[in-house]
């Protein structure tokens, strides 16, 4: 008996679901194309919210931001669960071996006493700034538009969470239990925090989802990340021998390098689409921006002393810059 193996080319009946064959043509779609395009809910809502009926549960109105399209704010970075999921599986595995790393040498005992206590008055604190951001970043989830800029926002938020996690176990890696109380009691009564727990307090009242976008994961994030993580960890605390702690933070600084490239993108969107959108960005990011910058002095003065001043301007300028190349001047 002779048997004949051949090749037989199937073709598909449709290439992707209508939606997407209509937005992108008859051609097969990505994974993050079929979890990302289209899905907004729109019709059959049943009910307005009560607390405001004259809104929409998912109204584009509720944002002074106009976009003829919202799922134009495409993250570059192409995040849906499953790819977002594996990436930061990956750097949870390396920052365990960081923390393994440090625990099991000793190199926390190790650390001058001096800056242990600097590491300890300026990150503890910081967990309940990253519990405020992942709270932001969850409203802007629930009260954005498109669920391309909305999902990101929402995995945002997890990694926020996240940071407060960090934290907290530095926290208890320097100083035990007795530094995480110390640092919320910092957080409530320590005058240098007051300035920014209330930016992170009226940011919790921010109504408008984008500005909130504008005001958490632009103006506050992009000051803070570069000026704790970048400027007082790598720099100032590892020369004078505190290079544990900056690997103990090296989540920090890598997720905030990653992150900027997906708001920035937003910005651009948003600000090309209309000179109304640039100018209401320019207005948002000038308030937020010189607000952030004065709250995050007081905490600089914890670690850089009278170089504070300094460091914040150096910061804020780098912050024009990287604005300027989405369009946006302040």
């Amino acid at each position: 008996m002779q048997i004949d193996l051949r090749t037989v080319s199937i073709q598909p009946q449709r290439q992707a679901f209508d939606h997407l064959v209509r937005r992108f043509g008859d051609k097969p779609a990505s994974r993050y194309q079929e979890g990302s395009y289209d899905i907004q809910a729109t019709e059959n809502l049943h009910y307005r919210p009560t607390w405001d009926p004259d809104q929409l549960i998912y109204d584009k109105s509720i944002t002074r931001i106009v976009m003829a399209d919202w799922y134009a704010l495409k993250d570059p970075r192409q995040f849906y669960y499953n790819t977002y999921t594996l990436a930061r599986a990956r750097q949870q595995e390396t920052t365990e071996a960081n923390f393994t790393f440090v625990e099991t040498r000793g190199l926390a005992d190790m650390l001058p006493e001096e800056l242990k206590q600097i590491a300890l008055k300026v990150l503890v604190p910081l967990r309940h700034v990253a519990w405020g951001a992942n709270q932001n970043n969850t409203f802007v989830c629930g009260y954005g538009y498109a669920a391309i800029f909305t999902q990101a926002c929402m995995f945002h938020a997890m990694d926020n969470l996240g940071i407060a996690q960090y934290l907290s176990r530095i926290g208890l890696l320097l100083g035990d239990t007795e530094a995480l109380d110390e640092g919320k009691k910092s957080w409530l009564e320590g005058d240098e925090w007051q300035p920014l727990r209330r930016y992170i307090e009226d940011c919790l009242v921010v109504r408008d989802p984008f500005e909130l976008f504008v005001a958490q994961n632009l103006a506050l994030d992009g000051l803070l990340y570069p000026l704790i993580y970048e400027r007082i960890v790598d720099g100032h605390l590892s020369s004078r021998g505190g290079s544990a702690i900056a690997m103990l933070t090296q989540f920090m600084s890598d997720w905030h390098e990653e992150t900027r490239k997906w708001i920035d993108a937003v910005l651009k969107t948003a600000a090309a689409e209309s000179e109304h959108n640039r100018s209401v960005l320019q207005e948002w990011t000038a308030k937020w921006g010189s607000r952030a910058a004065s709250a995050l002095l007081p905490v600089a003065q914890l670690a850089l002393g009278a170089d504070a001043d300094e460091a914040i301007g150096e910061e804020m300028a780098a912050l024009k810059a990287r604005l300027k190349k989405t369009g946006i001047e302040i």
